[in-house]
């Protein structure tokens, strides 16, 4: 017997997540742990070379100070957030991969704009790199519902998507007493990973750091763990 695929993402990840979930045979679990929610913020003074992008968030909730950049060329962590940021009206000048702090590595001396979450990966950049930090969104976490709970205690595999995640997954999970070795995870990085903690029945981690990469794994953990 197969196991449930949980997807805890917020929305709209998580229909998106649950979509192909269904396209590939699965009956997904929608149980979103969180709810993105704009903050205020400031728009810093200065020039930027580009604006370095970690996620699609940035350009759903940035808001109005937004337009401030309108100009200013984007730095996207992956397809979906430089999709989000064409939507958005801003030109993409270059798509990453694994990673924010890859793409960081590699910029030329300049000054940049990371327009980021609360919950966040620490960059190291190169000398000659400045980049200024604003803050525009915040992920609201929730509480597991008494269904969800009943079915991660018979046994589940759960799809995390973020650092924030797994450490309240992992909170709600022990001040709930679900035993965590009936679930098995699937991280999207090693961080994640790393957050989520000891104790589960699987802990495993994407080849790569996309959506699909992390489905398609949960996809064949549901029928082998």
């Amino acid at each position: 017997m197969s196991l449930p695929l949980v997807v805890i993402r917020p929305e709209p990840g998580n229909a998106a997540t649950c979509a192909a979930a269904r396209d590939l045979g699965l009956e997904p679990v929608a149980a979103p742990l969180f709810e993105i929610k704009p903050v205020n913020w400031d728009v810093p003074e200065g020039r930027f070379d580009a604006i370095l992008a970690g996620s699609a968030n940035v350009f759903r909730h940035g808001g109005a100070g937004l337009a401030a950049f309108a100009e200013v060329p984007v730095i996207a962590v992956g397809e979906t957030t430089a999709a989000a940021a064409r939507s958005a009206g801003f030109a993409v000048a270059r798509v990453g991969e694994g990673g924010l702090q890859p793409v960081v590595a590699t910029l030329p001396p300049g000054n940049y704009i990371r327009i980021a979450g609360e919950d966040r990966v620490t960059l190291t950049p190169p000398e000659g790199v400045r980049i200024v930090t604003v803050v525009t969104y915040a992920a609201r976490k929730r509480a597991v519902p008494d269904a969800l709970r009943a079915r991660l205690e018979r046994g589940a595999v759960v799809l995390l998507h973020s650092g924030e995640a797994a450490r309240h997954f992992a909170q709600e999970c022990e001040a709930l007493g679900i035993r965590k070795q009936s679930l098995h995870l699937v991280c999207l990085a090693p961080r994640i990973a790393e957050l989520a903690g000891n104790g589960w029945g699987t802990v495993a981690v994407a080849a790569g750091r996309t959506d699909k990469e992390v489905l398609e794994l949960g996809a064949r953990m549901c029928q082998t763990v």
